[in-house]
């Protein structure tokens, strides 16, 4: 026995925090309905002023602009991949799963633009290999075929998913614990609900699946449902793979506190400025006033009795302003995209065309970094995949390097120049031709690179 419920120390110590940034990406109303928990409340404010002051709170993401931009950018042309072999079958599957990866009609590029966006706002995200179940043997590749066992396909999970693992000493782990949940109701014309809570663990060879169910405050004890071989047991692998653009490009990790500073400081800045179109009457009497105010009223005072309004003399507002400005300059800055602040840091660079070249090139290298990660974790799912299948091909992964729309002509007259160079080597000659097609026919189904990439092949 042991407890399936169990969280790792590393999992303790981000879970109260992963709210909290996934907050801060969505903005809109999820924020807004948490806004009480990130609005500092001032000393001995009274609790009607803060209440008023968190129903007025409005929140500038940019945060979440930031990191969709990065996806988008990133993914603004496919992954290409090009295959060694003369497996046909496995040509066939692999030019299907590009395009259906987890089966449910997501293409290779719309999964792992997911995945992108949960490591820069979570840290890490997760994906799990799997294979269709067949309740009876199969004996053949051709029954496998068939029945779809043979259809591997993706499962992506979030962070907080996995609560429990171990590694050996090369970082792969030896086990892994997946936690899930779910409401359950029970159809459409209503009833009770349920959550229910599923557990998946994995080890080197065996799954195994537990479900608890909790209903009106009652919670089952986790019950084992399921358990079996799983995919990669042949492998002697846990089929469990973490994909994380590293600590120093969790961008939301970064500037979280930038953007909480942020928050606050526009609030404040937000609520002195409505406070101070409501001015407030003072009284320079030595008398008690009782008299109403009022645009239909008047107010009757002695010879040496005086009247006034306060009104805030705006010093500090204009501090304020330049404060929030520097702090949006600096959430920019630190996301590596300081050419889009629109900022102070902006306006006082220079205007050259090489300058701003020069600014974006960080902004690409950063780019290419995360391309490359993701073209790393692919090969190896792929990799994966072909070995569980058996197939004999090889399948490699490339692009994910331009996030110009010029750049493409700038590379044809480069494979223009170096094909005029005559040299001697019918590969080289048809790895450019499938470089630049495949680039060109960025959105074509992968089935038809593969056919331009073999009839290249073919004529060279």
């Amino acid at each position: 026995m042991f407890d399936i419920n169990r969280e790792h120390p590393e999992y303790k110590a981000w879970k109260a925090i992963w709210p909290k940034y996934r907050d801060l990406y969505c903005g809109g109303e999820q924020f807004q309905a948490n806004a009480g928990e990130y609005l500092i409340r001032r000393q001995k404010e009274p609790p009607d002023v803060y209440g008023e002051r968190v129903g007025q709170a409005f929140y500038e993401n940019y945060l979440g602009s930031i990191v969709d931009w990065y996806a988008a950018t990133l993914f603004r042309r496919e992954p290409i991949l090009t295959y060694q072999g003369a497996d046909e079958g496995a040509r066939r599957f692999f030019n299907t799963f590009s395009e259906d990866c987890d089966l449910r009609g997501s293409t290779l590029s719309d999964f792992f633009r997911r995945q992108v966006i949960e490591a820069l706002v979570m840290g890490r995200s997760y994906v799990v290999v799997d294979f269709p179940r067949s309740s009876k043997a199969l004996e053949t590749r051709a029954e496998e075929e068939l029945l779809g066992v043979s259809r591997g396909y993706l499962c992506d999970y979030p962070a907080q998913s996995l609560i429990h693992w171990q590694r050996d000493s090369r970082g792969e782990f030896e086990w892994a614990v997946l936690r899930s949940e779910r409401l359950v109701t029970a159809g459409p014309e209503g009833g009770e609900e349920r959550k229910e809570r599923t557990w998946v663990r994995y080890d080197r060879q065996r799954f195994a699946v537990y479900r608890q169910v909790e209903q009106d405050s009652k919670a089952s004890a986790p019950e084992l449902i399921d358990e079996g071989l799983h995919a990669l047991a042949e492998m002697g692998q846990v089929p469990v793979f973490e994909f994380s653009l590293g600590d120093g490009m969790w961008l939301v990790n970064k500037a979280a506190s930038l953007q909480l500073e942020h928050f606050n400081k526009s609030n404040a800045l937000s609520w002195a400025m409505t406070m101070g179109l409501f001015a407030m009457p003072v009284i320079y009497s030595g008398k008690d006033f009782k008299a109403m105010l009022g645009e239909s009223y008047y107010l009757q005072l002695n010879p040496e009795d005086r009247f006034g309004w306060t009104e805030p003399e705006g010093r500090v507002f204009e501090i304020a302003m330049q404060n929030i400005d520097r702090l949006k300059d600096e959430i920019y800055r630190v996301c590596y995209l300081m050419s889009q602040a629109g900022g102070s840091l902006s306006k006082t660079q220079a205007v050259t065309g090489l300058s701003k070249q020069r600014d974006y090139l960080i902004t690409q290298e950063v780019l290419r970094g995360f391309g490359d990660r993701v073209k790393d974790v692919l090969k190896r799912l792929l990799k994966v995949l072909a070995a569980a299948r058996k197939d004999e091909i090889q399948v490699d992964v490339s692009g994910l390097d331009e996030f110009d729309i010029g750049e493409f002509g700038s590379e044809l007259d480069d494979a223009q120049k170096l094909l005029a160079m005559g040299i001697p080597s019918k590969t080289l000659q048809a790895q450019v031709h499938k470089k630049l097609a495949t680039k060109y026919l960025c959105d074509a189904s992968q089935e038809l690179k593969d056919r331009i990439a073999q009839e290249i092949d073919a004529g060279l």
